[in-house]
């Protein structure tokens, strides 16, 4: 059965909107380059470690669309090779033209039916990148095995946040923390399943 691992980089207060390079333009992004090197290569590690444990990579169409239009489809080297060698499943409700990312399949109607028909056909992590209101409806709807949070010290004050409102309390438990580079926090959640 699959995981569903939703895998963020995240401000200190939620915030998830343009980031790490601030290219979508909301001003408060490109918390990547405020790093140091040290940060950047440990984030690297970090990230290249996780995709290789990965069985499939799950979308949302803007994210999708982020990796196509930053060449991810095409870039080599390793990292770039094993993202491209995964299956990637796109959540859309419309039809996107391509798909321009080799091994991706757009998944469409009911998002809840769709994921969990998913976790059913993979065997192991299925990572989501970015993705925002994905991540809402899949944690809304206990969909979630873990939250992998990749936490920058910066408190931004506005934008979109991880986590969104939710119809109750979703309980969490801290199963690591791992200090990266000089400034960030690798922090891992999983959800205390109520009987």
């Amino acid at each position: 059965m699959g995981k569903i691992v939703i895998s963020e980089n995240v401000s200190l207060d939620g915030v998830i909107q343009d980031n790490p390079t601030g290219e979508d333009g909301f001003g408060r992004g490109s918390w990547f380059t405020r790093i140091g090197d040290k940060d950047r290569e440990a984030w690297a590690k970090i990230e290249f470690e996780e995709a290789l444990g990965a069985e499939a990579l799950l979308l949302g169409r803007h994210s999708y669309a982020w990796f196509v239009a930053r060449g991810w489809a095409s870039r080599s080297g390793e990292w770039a090779d094993r993202l491209r060698s995964l299956p990637k499943y796109v959540v859309s409700s419309c039809a996107l033209e391509g798909p321009d990312w080799n091994n991706s399949t757009v998944l469409t109607g009911d998002v809840v039916k769709e994921v969990s028909k998913l976790k059913q056909q993979v065997n192991g992590d299925i990572v989501v990148y970015g993705s925002g209101r994905l991540a809402h409806t899949l944690i809304e709807h206990d969909l979630v095995d873990e939250l992998r949070l990749m936490t920058y010290p910066f408190v931004v004050g506005a934008g979109e946040r991880l986590f969104g409102q939710t119809s109750g309390v979703k309980p969490m438990r801290l199963v690591d923390t791992r200090t990266v580079g000089d400034g960030l926090a690798f922090l891992t959640y999983q959800p205390v399943r109520v009987a």
